[in-house]
């Protein structure tokens, strides 16, 4: 039944159309549930910003301490080592303290390993101090539980694209600004304080934001899992896909030992090392799994309580295929323009920006079109087949093109991946409301894994087969798409104490069905 109460400010009898037009004003009144919304993009921007500042001075940093291509390519690693793993810990500790502590303690703690960065004077303290700071690099999956605990279901999608989509935009913010802020600071050392500015930045308003949010609006339980360790699934086929994608998760840190071993920077016995760790650490995990879900291999949850594993599974694949792929692109896009065009770094990298700078509108039109359209499901597959078209467009893309016609492929196809990033989160939220910290975890690291993944690609093809491979990607996503649970409207995930103050027509986000 429709909900006559709308929201403050505006009439009770305002039609459809008003209250849509109400909301969109909503959303820049710093009100609310819009409050947490801004608050919370724009701390996950700073995260961004802190955790892409070595980027726009790779040149600069390799110049200056006489660093090798190698080298460099390490220390990007580096910059992604750790942020698989600790976007899944970052899941289990969210569900359990709540992102306000959660974000607010990622943000103060990245300004120690980005001063140690910026005033490194050796390779090893800087690969040292990029593989801190990679934790930083999870600090999205945070704010996506935040979100979704203010906002209703019918909105969530969009809020998440908005979250999402903004706070992405720091990756550009930083190769736009931080250079400038160099350039202003002047002499050789300006990168170090341009960087390291970004950490004490990050940390000032990690302080703030421990005082300025909470968790659930005002009424509203935070629901707890009811078991740590692991991701609690509802049955016994769900720990077996558990275990299953519980493997990639260590397996993907051997495959960045082998990238780093390929150049020379690891001995036999380091790599031998590593692979005994990583075998060490997924032995323990799937325990962990086994251990936290013995109710689940018992069959012991009531069908009311369960929901599909295997939604959370092609919820991984997707964005593998979104997020991993924009990672790669993004990483590979500069020199492929200036080695097509004889461009120069810095217009390279002007080029370039665009596949970035469509997340301030890509990401947000994903979420909100899965909110508008009647089928999330089908929302996702219909952008995830534009991605394959944006992908078999760019494979065609050579020296014969105008450089500005191919910027813009790139823009078109980068629409379809942001805004399939956002159909994607406009899901996960709705899965299973007191795990879906890890869920965002899991899926979150599924997109780095697939960013390593798809940057190992690149280096072993040429670009255009390269774009054909993402496309291929693609369509295993979409082909996947088929197994996802549509959410039900009449399935709930747990009962809510009360509703939010400045949005009385909640209801608590249903159950991607039951399995």
């Amino acid at each position: 039944m429709e909900n006559t109460t709308d929201h403050p400010g505006h009439s009770a009898k305002a039609g459809h159309g008003d209250s849509a037009r109400g909301r969109v004003l909503d959303l820049w009144s710093f009100t609310g549930r819009y409050r947490i919304l801004h608050l919370t993009w724009f701390a996950f921007f700073l995260s961004f910003v802190v955790w892409f500042s070595f980027a726009p001075f790779a040149y600069t940093i390799a110049d200056q301490l006489g660093l090798t291509s190698e080298q460099m390519v390490t220390i990007g690693l580096a910059n992604v080592a750790l942020t698989v793993p600790a976007r899944v810990l970052l899941g289990m500790a969210l569900d359990r303290w709540g992102p306000r502590r959660v974000f607010s303690a990622v943000l103060i703690y990245s300004a120690v390993p980005t001063v140690l960065f910026a005033f490194a004077t050796s390779f090893e303290a800087m690969v040292l101090a990029r593989v801190a700071l990679s934790v930083v690099g999870a600090g999205f999956v945070v704010g996506i539980r935040m979100v979704s605990e203010w906002f209703p279901a019918r909105e969530v999608g969009t809020a998440e694209g908005i979250y999402g989509g903004w706070g992405n935009f720091g990756s550009a913010a930083a190769a736009f600004s931080l250079p400038v802020v160099a350039g202003v600071l002047g002499g050789d050392g300006g990168w170090r304080w341009a960087i390291a500015s970004t950490g004490v930045i990050a940390a000032a308003y990690g302080c703030f934001y421990f005082r300025a949010v909470e968790d659930t609006p005002e009424g509203i339980t935070y629901v707890r899992p009811r078991r740590q360790g692991a991701l609690e699934v509802t049955s016994p086929a769900a720990v077996l896909g558990l275990v299953a994608l519980t493997v990639p998760l260590t397996g993907v840190l051997a495959l960045i030992a082998w990238r780093v071993k390929a150049v020379n920077l690891l001995s036999d016995t380091a790599m031998a090392v590593i692979l005994l760790a990583v075998i060490a650490l997924t032995v323990f995990q799937v325990l962990q799994v086994i251990r936290v879900n013995r109710p689940a291999l018992s069959d012991e949850y009531p069908q009311d309580d369960q929901y599909p594993m295997r939604s959370v599974a092609v919820l991984c694949g997707a964005y593998f295929c979104t997020f991993g792929s924009e990672l790669a692109v993004v990483t590979m896009l500069p020199a492929f323009f200036a080695d097509l065009w004889g461009l120069g770094p810095a217009m390279a990298g002007v080029a370039a920006s665009g596949f970035a700078f469509m997340n301030l509108v890509s990401r947000p039109v994903g979420g909100l079109l899965s909110d508008l359209f009647g089928s999330r499901r089908r929302t996702l597959r219909a952008l995830m087949v534009g991605l394959v078209g944006g992908y078999l467009m760019m494979s065609t893309i050579g020296p014969q093109w105008p450089w500005g016609l191919a910027v813009v492929a790139t823009m078109m196809c980068s629409f379809f991946v942001q805004s399939g990033e956002g159909a994607v989160f406009a899901i996960v939220p709705l899965v299973k409301k007191r795990v879906s910290g890890q869920i965002s975890g899991m899926v979150g690291a599924y997109g780095i894994i697939g960013g390593v993944v798809f940057i190992t690609i690149s280096s072993l093809v040429d670009p255009s087969a390269f774009f054909v491979i993402l496309a291929a990607a693609a369509i295993v996503g979409v082909t996947l798409n088929r197994f996802l649970v549509e959410p039900s409207a009449g399935a709930t995930a747990e009962v809510s104490v009360g509703e939010p103050q400045d949005c009385p027509e909640r209801r608590h986000r249903p159950l991607v069905g039951v399995s």
